[in-house]
């Protein structure tokens, strides 16, 4: 899952994005509204993070114009202003959480997995597919009771994958999960980690199911 982090503040920005990689996730870092709302139109995230106090279009008004557009990805807003009536105006444009600055680093991560977790499995803590299980607040995948050992980028495409069951994903689709704006996507890479994940599949009730021209469904076997 791709997480949008908006803070002009590079080095606050540089700390929340390795904390939010060293959960797993993969991180996206922008410093400026403008372009941050260019990439919410073209991109596709899990989850925003959007700091107010933007240069050139603030949080505020990147919020207004994703609700506008009819995105419903989740948004967390970080500011250091602490005034009821700012957090309530964030929350009436639609953002999901707020969080005031200074915080700790432990507390936005743990609301970052309550957001991803309501929105991609509608409050659940497990998907399922088959003998395939995702614990999405442990962010980790075990295969019949064990645990399933995976790459950083092959735990990303399987994620995209099983968090958007029964929808065929095409490459492109599975390489906006797995590769960050400032990383060159490979359509031929996706095809690798296919390939080694199905390697990894093999003999239990879960299988990825290539569609010629269109691309992979992630299914339980006999479906």
């Amino acid at each position: 899952m791709r997480i949008l982090l908006v803070e002009d503040h590079q080095q606050l920005a540089e700390s929340v994005a390795q904390a939010l990689k060293g959960a797993g996730w993969s991180v996206d870092i922008l410093h400026d509204g403008v372009v941050a709302d260019l990439a919410l139109t073209s991109e596709d995230y899990a989850l925003a993070i959007l700091d107010i106090g933007l240069p050139r279009l603030d949080g505020f008004s990147v919020l207004a114009r994703l609700r506008d557009r009819g995105q419903t990805l989740p948004v967390l807003m970080l500011t250091a202003r602490g005034e009821v009536k700012d957090r309530v105006h964030g929350l009436n444009l639609g953002a999901d959480d707020y969080l005031a600055k200074p915080f700790e680093l432990s507390e936005l991560e743990a609301r970052v997995k309550a957001l991803l977790r309501r929105s991609v499995l509608g409050g659940e803590q497990l998907q399922r597919c088959g003998e395939l299980v995702y614990d999405i607040g442990a962010r980790r995948f075990t295969l019949a009771g064990e645990a399933l050992v995976l790459t950083a980028r092959e735990q990303a495409v399987l994620q995209a994958m099983i968090a958007r069951l029964g929808r065929v994903m095409s490459k492109e689709q599975l390489a906006s999960q797995v590769f960050g704006l400032d990383e060159e996507a490979s359509l031929d890479a996706i095809e690798i980690y296919v390939h080694r994940l199905r390697k990894k599949l093999e003999g239990h009730s879960v299988r990825i199911v290539t569609f010629r021209g269109l691309g992979y469904l992630l299914e339980a076997s006999g479906s």
